[in-house]
């Protein structure tokens, strides 16, 4: 059992620092990948960037450039930075823990997902 817990978040200014926290209890491993989601009313969940556990990201093309994955594995936490954010990002923010787990042969992945912090960007 994964647990996830999101901080960071607000009315935000276009331009300027911002940090999403996440932090993940239980049994995070080796082979499990954090990933910040995004989910606008009314559209599909969104993968906006994920982080393996080797420190390899990968990030939807809209952010590349503006936004920045990171983890520190000692602690199971995952960090999201931005540069920039456009008014139509405007949404919640959702950290997830792709989980791996079995054993030999028979492996399954199981997502656990935060409560999703709210982030509105104000001009």
């Amino acid at each position: 059992q994964v647990q996830v817990v999101e901080s960071g978040g607000g009315l935000v200014q276009p331009v300027g620092s911002l940090r999403l926290s996440c932090v993940g209890s239980g049994t995070i491993g080796s082979s499990d990948v954090m990933n910040w989601y995004r989910q606008a009313a009314g559209k599909e969940r969104e993968l906006v960037a994920g982080i393996t556990y080797g420190g390899s990201t990968s990030y939807a093309d809209s952010v590349k450039g503006r936004f920045t994955i990171s983890r520190v594995n000692a602690n199971d936490r995952m960090y999201l930075q931005r540069i920039s954010m456009k008014p139509e990002e405007t949404t919640v923010y959702y950290c997830n823990v792709d989980h791996m787990t079995g054993s030999g042969g028979s492996w399954k992945s199981i997502k656990y997902w935060g409560q999703g912090p709210q982030v509105t960007v104000s001009l």
